[in-house]
C-alpha cells in the first residue's frame, strides 16, 4: 500500500516570493543588481589578487578563492530567484533541483573550511612570523585551498543523497530554490531520522570548525596582548577584522538556519534567512574586504594605472 500512497514526482514547482504590481519588477530589478555587483565585487578581487604582486600573499590568495567560491555560490540560487521573480511560480525537474541542492551545500560547506583555514592563516602570521612563509608556502597553500574544496564537496553528499532518495508526495516546494527545509517536507514519510542525520553533518562540518576558528582566535588575542606598542597591537587587529566580519556573517546565518528542526520556522522565515546567506553575504563579503582595506585600494591604483599606460602607448 505504501508503494500506491508515495509519488516519486518527476519535477517540483518553486513558489518563489508572492510579489505583486509594482513590488515585483523593483524586487527584481533590486535583486538583479545586487547579483551583478557580487559578481562585479568578487571577480575584481580574484583579477587584482592574479594581477598585482602586492596582493601575492598567503592571505590574499585565500581571499581570492573565498571570492572564487562565492561567485559560484550565489550563482547556484539567484538565477533561479530573478525567475520566480519575474515569472512566479516556477517548474524545476527534480534532477536540477537536487543537483542544485548538492552544489549549493557543497560551496556552503566549502566557504565554511575555508574560513578555518583563513583563520589558521591569520594565526600563523601573528603568532609565528619568523616562520610564517615557511610554514604557508606556496604549495601548503594549494594543498589547504584544494582540502576545502574536497571536504565541503564530501560532507554534502550525505544530506544531498538522503534527501534525493526520499519519496515525495507535493511538488510545490515554498522557496525560491531547492533547499533542505522546504524539500523534506514535501516527503510522504517521517523525516525525523533524516533530520537528526542533516544536523549531525552540518553541524559537525560548521560546530567544529566554528570552535577552530574561536581557538585559534584565542591563540592570535593572546599573541597580541603581548605586544610591546598600541600601534603593533592594532595592525595586528586590523589584518583579522575583516575576516572575523565574514566569519560572524556566515555563522550567524547558518546557525539561524539549520539548528533545529526544519519545521520550526515558518515558511516566509525561512526564505528572508535565505536572501541574507544566498544574496547578501556574498555581496558584502568584496565590500568588507576591498573598501575597508588600503592594501586592496592601492593594488586597484595600480592595476588601473598600467591598463592606462598599455592604452596610451602607440600601437
Amino acid at each position: 500500500m505504501d508503494h500506491v500512497n508515495h509519488n516519486w514526482t518527476q519535477s517540483f514547482i518553486l513558489a518563489g516570493f508572492t510579489t505583486t504590481g509594482t513590488l515585483q519588477p523593483l524586487a527584481f530589478l533590486g535583486t538583479l543588481c545586487i547579483y551583478l555587483l557580487s559578481l562585479a565585487g568578487n571577480i575584481l578581487i580574484i583579477v587584482l589578487v592574479q594581477l598585482d604582486s602586492g596582493l601575492f600573499t598567503p592571505m590574499y590568495f585565500f581571499i581570492s578563492v573565498l571570492s572564487f567560491v562565492e561567485v559560484w555560490y550565489v550563482s547556484t540560487t539567484v538565477p533561479t530567484l530573478l525567475h520566480t521573480l519575474l515569472h512566479g511560480c516556477s517548474p524545476i525537474s527534480s534532477a536540477v533541483c537536487f543537483i542544485q541542492l548538492y552544489v549549493f551545500h557543497s560551496l556552503g560547506m566549502t566557504e565554511c573550511y575555508l574560513l578555518g583555514v583563513m583563520a589558521l592563516d591569520r594565526y600563523l602570521a601573528i603568532c609565528f612570523p619568523l616562520h610564517y612563509h615557511a610554514l604557508m608556502s606556496r604549495q601548503v597553500q594549494l594543498r589547504l585551498a584544494g582540502a576545502t574544496w574536497v571536504a565541503g564537496f564530501s560532507a554534502a553528499l550525505v544530506p544531498a543523497t538522503l534527501t534525493a532518495t526520499l519519496p515525495f508526495c507535493l511538488k510545490e516546494v515554498a522557496h525560491y530554490f531547492c533547499d533542505l527545509a522546504p524539500l523534506m517536507r514535501l516527503a510522504c514519510v517521517d523525516t525525523s531520522w533524516h533530520t537528526r542525520a542533516h544536523g549531525a553533518v552540518i553541524g559537525v562540518a560548521t560546530g567544529c570548525n566554528f570552535v577552530l576558528i574561536l581557538g585559534l582566535y584565542g591563540g592570535i588575542l593572546n599573541a597580541v596582548l603581548k605586544l610591546p606598542s598600541a600601534a603593533s597591537r592594532a595592525k595586528a587587529f586590523s589584518t583579522c577584522s575583516s575576516h572575523m566580519t565574514v566569519v560572524a556573517l556566515f555563522y550567524a546565518s547558518a546557525f539561524t538556519v539549520y539548528v533545529g528542526s526544519p519545521g520550526s520556522r515558518s515558511e516566509g522565515t525561512d526564505k528572508l534567512i535565505a536572501l541574507v546567506y544566498a544574496l547578501v553575504t556574498p555581496f558584502l563579503n568584496p565590500i568588507i574586504y576591498s573598501l575597508r582595506n588600503k592594501e586592496v585600494k592601492e593594488a586597484l591604483r595600480r592595476v588601473i594605472d598600467r591598463i592606462r599606460i598599455i592604452l596610451r602607448e602607440p600601437q
